[in-house]
């Protein structure tokens, strides 16, 4: 009897275990499922506001380049800056190719020293530039070319600005022609004129340049001085400051070598 009970036990046993095994508990299978469908729920919400953000981006009219402000102009007038730079009105803001226009506005206007486009959401592109400052000027026939303190001879004008003075190069007869060429002695020169102290940048009417070592100045009331080279600059510009003070109706100042100045006439 004992044994039979056995026996219809296990075979109830392997009844419910089915050929494959035991079976799995439905409530596992059942917390599964709505996971699956919460990722695909989630990769598709993304799909959806990825294409979303593409469209209102390139495809929309929300975003795009329609006004241009042009900021730090002194010479040159916005009207001017914005022609070169041909910003695409009308196009997705985000496709707008600042590297190009600030390359397209150094190459057409040389008188820029530098330029900072960005865009200004939702509908601005700001093009920020600062110009080249002449610090001397070079006599070409009725014309004056004006030229930066970096030496850079960048744009031509009918008109001189004011106290900006002329620069006189007088090389031919400079044994250091070979050694330092025109190019090389116009920028000692504009050293030298960005060393100027400003009450005497201020009364400056000409640089003359003979060689590397023999610059001068030519002041107004007919005053003279030998600067020398740029070597020492601050120091020789201290020393003439006092050197004027201290003889100042002198017309002629020496401060090439600093520490033993001169001055004569009056």
């Amino acid at each position: 009897m004992a044994g039979q009970a056995t026996a219809r036990r296990g075979a109830g046993q392997a009844r419910k275990s089915g050929p494959s095994g035991p079976r799995r508990p439905a409530g596992r299978l059942r917390l599964r499922l709505p996971a699956r469908r919460r990722l695909l729920l989630i990769l598709a919400t993304a799909v959806v506001l990825g294409a979303a953000v593409v469209w209102v981006l390139y495809g929309s009219t929300w975003l795009r380049a329609e006004q241009v402000e042009t900021t730090g102009t002194e010479v040159l007038t916005p009207a001017e800056v914005e022609a070169a730079a041909a910003v695409p009105v009308g196009s997705p803001l985000v496709s707008v190719d600042t590297d190009a226009i600030e390359a397209r506005l150094l190459r057409k206007l040389p008188r820029l020293d530098s330029v900072d486009v960005s865009r200004s959401w939702p509908h601005g592109i700001t093009l920020d530039v600062t110009e080249r400052k002449p610090v001397l000027l070079v006599k070409k026939g009725a014309n004056f070319t004006e030229v930066d303190a970096k030496g850079v001879r960048f744009a031509t004008v009918a008109k001189a600005p004011a106290h900006v003075p002329l620069l006189e190069l007088n090389p031919d007869n400079s044994p250091s022609l070979r050694r330092f060429p025109s190019d090389a002695l116009v920028r000692e020169a504009v050293k030298v004129a960005g060393e100027l102290p400003s009450a005497v940048a201020k009364d400056t009417r000409l640089v003359r340049v003979t060689s590397y070592d023999a610059v001068s100045l030519e002041l107004s009331r007919g005053r003279t001085v030998m600067w020398g080279s740029d070597e020492e600059g601050e120091l020789k510009a201290r020393t003439l400051v006092a050197l004027m003070k201290a003889a100042p109706r002198a017309r002629y100042f020496d401060v090439s070598a600093p520490t033993a100045p001169a001055a004569s006439g009056s």
